[in-house]
């Protein structure tokens, strides 16, 4: 029992990490209807950004809550930068082409920022020394001790800050309105006087924004990163966002946790090297008998009364 428990702690950090990438993925497909595989290479770069400017004020001896937030707020930064190019240099000028051509772009961009990064940065492993240490214990008296780390108690609560945050913005601010009025119909949304261009570029930034919070909770997890995690991540950020239902939010957490949990108690009970394979399975087995996934694709609250009346 205390082996599950600390096998299940595990793995809701782990999907915690896999839902935040997972929400950029189902909101790219929301407002454009498209995948963006390069989405899994932003999460990358935040990763590496994070753990660059943790070596940079590491060497400064500035307080640890200061360095996490300062950060984490350079790394959105970045990423959000690198968001918006990739929106405008591959996917702006194919938006009114067939659906194949943004996906080949996206799969184009996705295979550049890799080599950008792996010539960059080599494409040695790079480590980082555990910045946040220590943790609680329970169940001391018997053979297995559970330990929750602070570092799995920051990771989860950031998680559901930032959820908090983001479900506030899509369901009662304007530009949460514009963007799903974007994915009801971007004919008539712009015919309203919203500028879709706009709200899909900001769409691709705080998409990107919450990939780049992923990437410094997993340098801060695991310790080391290179320039291909972001592929792998991505395929599974993806999984998890058509495992909950794509084009939700909350399908897209659910889904990463799932996989976190599927990836976590089939390494911990089977065999840690066919992980991969299990959540892949699962994901088939699935969509077999929920082809939407498990929460599918909300409606869309948004009418043309209700953006008449923001406007």
């Amino acid at each position: 029992m205390e082996y599950f428990i600390q096998q299940l702690v595990n793995g809701i950090t782990l999907g915690s990490i896999y839902g935040l990438i997972a929400i950029g993925y189902t909101m790219v497909y929301g407002i454009i209807g498209m995948i963006n595989f390069a989405h899994g290479d932003i999460f990358m770069i935040g990763a590496f950004v994070a753990l660059i400017s943790f070596i940079i004020f590491g060497l400064t001896g500035v307080a640890l809550p200061i360095i996490l937030l300062l950060v984490l707020l350079i790394a959105m930064l970045f990423t959000a930068c690198y968001g918006w190019t990739v929106e405008k240099l591959a996917y702006k000028p194919l938006r009114g082409s067939f659906r194949l051509a943004p996906l080949i772009s996206a799969l184009g961009m996705s295979i550049v920022l890799q080599n950008y990064v792996q010539v960059a940065q080599g494409a040695r492993v790079k480590p980082m020394q555990p910045l946040i240490s220590g943790g609680l214990e329970f169940f001391k008296n018997s053979e297995f001790i559970v330990t929750v780390s602070y570092l799995q108690i920051f990771i989860v609560i950031l998680t559901i800050i930032l959820m908090g945050i983001f479900t506030y913005l899509i369901t009662k601010t304007d530009l949460g309105r514009a963007q799903r009025a974007c994915e009801q119909d971007r004919t008539m949304t712009a015919l309203l006087g919203i500028n879709v261009d706009r709200t899909i570029s900001i769409t691709f930034i705080i998409g990107s924004s919450l990939a780049s919070v992923a990437g410094m909770m997993f340098v801060l997890y695991y310790g080391v990163i290179d320039f291909y995690i972001g592929f792998l991540a991505g395929i599974k950020a993806f999984t998890a966002a058509v495992l909950g239902g794509i084009g939700s939010l909350p399908g897209a957490m659910l889904g990463g946790l799932l996989i976190g949990l599927i990836e976590t108690m089939w390494s911990g009970y089977i065999s840690i090297e066919y992980k991969d394979v299990a959540a892949f399975s699962v994901l088939i087995i699935v969509l077999i008998f929920f082809p939407t996934g498990f929460l599918g694709k909300p409606d869309v609250i948004t009418t043309t009364s209700e953006l008449l009346v923001s406007v």
